[in-house]
């Protein structure tokens, strides 16, 4: 039987100094993801958009000014992660930037451990010595790990959220210098644009879950950004190189054929840059793919 999918949005912006992701759940809504969602034969469930503060009402400079707003709103998106898990959902999260996987993760970590795919042009392991920009977006995945500001380590519950064994990303190509150190340390398992060029997202992908599959459940960060802009361009933080359209559908069907996959988020479609909505269309195919629609 499948589950209830519980869609919640998330309309932050405060992670970057680009705006325009806080229109990223009206943009999947816009493209018809739930009625997508229910063809599949999803019983589907919109909550709405959890509240966010608003940028414009918060110190200009940005960066770590933002860092008390942030925490603020990854706790309601924790609280409602946890209560949709345990109520036997499957919550969707849309962002937003990837700033709410702090919340998002810890969120659905709280009963049991899960597996994350983190699918992403970068590393978002990050810290506040030793981002260049100081954008909250660069750091969540280094907080769940126990890295970085306390009150994004400690948010939901005191502590790391995850291991290194329980995350993989997939696809990065651009990560900053110091970044690139913390990651080699955490032994985080990164799976490069250039390894998915030499060895096939095929490979990669049944590798990359082969790896989780000691795990109950699989909790899918598609940063929309992993995709090369000429297929996504409406993003966040565009970075040449990326997935192409057909990569990104087969990672999609291989974990929707070998995991369960128990929650999700999609971040960083920023509709100001886009055409015609054409990345939050990708996105919303991305999730069918991944809830179980096939081509045959």
């Amino acid at each position: 039987m499948k589950p209830t999918v519980r869609v919640i949005g998330v309309p932050m912006d405060l992670g970057q100094s680009r705006r325009g992701v806080d229109m990223g759940p009206s943009a999947l809504r816009y493209a018809g993801l739930d009625d997508r969602l229910a063809r599949l034969g999803y019983t589907i469930h919109d909550e709405g958009n959890i509240q966010t503060p608003v940028r414009d009402t918060l110190p200009t400079e940005g960066g770590l000014t933002y860092l008390p707003a942030v925490v603020e709103a990854c706790t309601a998106i924790y609280q409602t992660a946890q209560q949709a898990v345990a109520d036997g959902c499957l919550p969707i999260f849309i962002g937003g930037d990837h700033s709410i996987a702090a919340g998002t993760i810890g969120g659905v970590t709280d009963p049991e451990p899960c597996g994350v795919l983190w699918i992403d042009a970068h590393g978002d392991f990050n810290t506040p010595d030793t981002s260049p920009s100081g954008n909250l977006h660069g750091m969540p995945l280094a907080a769940l790990l126990g890295l970085g500001a306390p009150e994004l380590v400690n948010l939901g519950r005191p502590g790391p959220k995850l291991t290194a064994a329980q995350v993989i990303i997939i696809g990065a190509r651009d990560l900053d210098s110091q970044e690139r150190v913390l990651l080699k340390q955490s032994g985080i398992r990164v799976y490069s644009m250039r390894e998915i060029d030499a060895r096939g997202m095929a490979t990669v992908a049944k590798e990359a879950l082969e790896r989780l599959s000691y795990l109950p459940r699989l909790h899918i960060s598609l940063d929309v950004d992993s995709l090369d802009p000429r297929h996504a361009p409406g993003v966040g933080t565009p970075v040449q190189g990326g997935l192409t359209f057909r990569e990104a559908h087969l990672l999609m069907e291989l974990i929707a054929e070998r995991a369960t996959v128990g929650s999700v988020d999609v971040v960083e479609i920023n509709p100001i840059l886009d055409h015609r909505n054409q990345t939050a269309i990708i996105a919303r195919d991305l999730l069918a793919s991944l809830l179980g629609q096939s081509i045959l």
